[in-house]
């Protein structure tokens, strides 16, 4: 075969390959450029050869942590590293790459090729994903979270006071974080207070200000949250926790859009919404007298209640890989997931401390897991020693066995109808009557689950 017929093979070759692919010599001018790395830069071949290849990919990573030069240098390949690139038309376009050395019949390096394949696709599957499953920084596919994902613009819309209950550690503050973002008072604070790490005295100055001279060391006047909050928006956490003598002040805030700093003569009108948070029964506090009823529905206009995270346990892997995504970002870290057997440790744990503990879970690992994924050893040392796998039918602890968990325990919460089984799952009831046949095939569910 000749010299042309030769390179007219090879060329024939890199055209046939549906990944982008590109080599240059040792001066970095690329000397070959396929079909498929055309379509993803958007530059066709006879201007990209002979060019310095920075000029025709500009990634991010060009000057100053070049996958390409990196292999030339040290003789290590990169394989499926996500890069950045702009193509032709100054978009970024997503890619993975990989690279390679190219050698003579001497053994010399004569330049370096790389591969490539757009994300694009993938990427934009992922933000489909994760807008289906996510409202601001809150993350769910339970379907408690999601209708209040639904409602939630609404919610915010309008001007009513909203009462938020969960458990300590479920999201109530990135919740009312969220009504803020999407109200019309946005563009003003978002001011917020724990009701129950003040007492009454602190709380009640905290709360509405004082004037100079109200008490001893007053010596100016100092703005309450209130004030603070002007035009925006007041986050009453732990209002649950308020004395019966404060409420009644509060009260009169919600009634008569009025309060009075401490040691004024005159009332303060203001203009702010109020969303109150509690971890606490409200209306068991009210039949046991310890929170006035009149205020009780006039912070319980709108109600959301958010669920603990052991009965939204289907969420532990989308927060677990959002926990990762942003410590690798803040860390500098490329720690890539959870292996299995740590991803049926978090499975298994019971939450008490909600969403708040699981990211403490993962900033723990990110201390002792520099990179690849975080291993049972790099957990609290807590859960290592949980040997608890619940009161199913089964005692291991394989994923196979852990979503046979979630399931029987989802069709025990609901009296075993399937249909509220499935939403309560998050998944279509189709799906969950295919789990079920396939479970009880396996040995792991009693036959009459499945029956009708």
């Amino acid at each position: 075969m000749s010299k042309s017929e030769l390179s007219e093979m090879n060329e024939i070759i890199l055209n046939s390959i549906t990944e982008g692919v590109f080599t240059v010599d040792r001066e970095w001018r690329i000397t070959s450029f396929n079909n498929a790395a055309e379509q993803v830069i958007g530059i066709p071949r006879s201007r990209a050869v002979g060019r310095y290849c920075w000029e025709v990919f500009r990634a991010n990573i060009c000057e100053s942590n070049c996958a390409l030069r990196q292999t030339m240098e040290s003789g290590t390949p990169v394989i499926n590293k996500a890069v950045t690139v702009i193509n032709s038309s100054g978009k970024k376009v997503p890619i993975s790459i990989c690279t390679g050395i190219l050698k003579n019949s001497s053994r010399q390096v004569i330049g370096g090729v790389e591969t490539f394949r757009d994300l694009s696709l993938v990427e934009e599957l992922k933000r489909e994903l994760k807008g289906r499953y996510t409202f601001s920084d809150i993350i769910s596919k339970n379907h408690q979270m999601q209708n209040i994902f639904q409602i939630l613009p609404d919610v915010a819309e309008s001007d009513s006071t909203v009462l938020i209950e969960g458990p300590t550690g479920s999201g109530k503050e990135l919740l009312a974080r969220a009504i803020h973002n999407l109200s019309r008072r946005r563009n003003n604070a978002l001011v917020a207070i724990n009701c129950a790490a003040l007492p009454d005295t602190l709380l009640e100055s905290e709360l509405f200000g004082y004037e100079a001279g109200a008490f001893t060391d007053a010596r100016r006047s100092k703005q309450g949250r209130f004030a603070r909050a002007e035009g925006g928006t007041i986050l009453l956490d732990e209002i649950g926790d308020i004395s019966p003598a404060l409420q009644v002040k509060l009260l009169r805030v919600l009634q008569e859009k009025e309060y009075e700093p401490l040691g004024a003569t005159s009332p303060v009108r203001c203009n702010v919404r109020v969303l109150a948070a509690t971890n606490k029964n409200l209306t068991q506090l009210v039949g046991e007298g310890l929170f006035r009823n009149d205020l009780y529905y006039r912070v319980n206009v709108v109600k959301l209640s958010l669920p603990p995270l052991n009965s939204r346990k289907e969420d532990i892997p989308l927060l677990v890989d959002s926990f990762i995504e942003r410590f690798n970002t803040l860390r500098e870290r490329e720690v890539e997931g959870v292996s299995e057997e740590a991803l049926e440790t978090l499975m298994r744990h019971h939450f008490p401390g909600n969403v708040r503990e699981l990211e403490n879970i993962i900033e723990h690992a990110f201390v002792l897991c520099k990179k690849g994924p975080i291993m049972t050893r790099h957990l609290p040392a807590y859960l290592q020693d949980n040997k608890k796998t619940g009161h199913l039918l089964v005692n291991s602890c394989t994923l196979v066995e852990m979503e046979t968990r979630m399931i029987y325990d989802a069709l025990e919460r609901n009296n075993w109808n399937k249909a509220s089984a499935a939403r309560d799952l998050g998944i279509d009831k189709t799906t969950l009557w295919r789990k079920l046949k396939k479970f009880k095939e396996a040995g792991l569910l009693p036959p009459a689950i499945i029956q009708d």
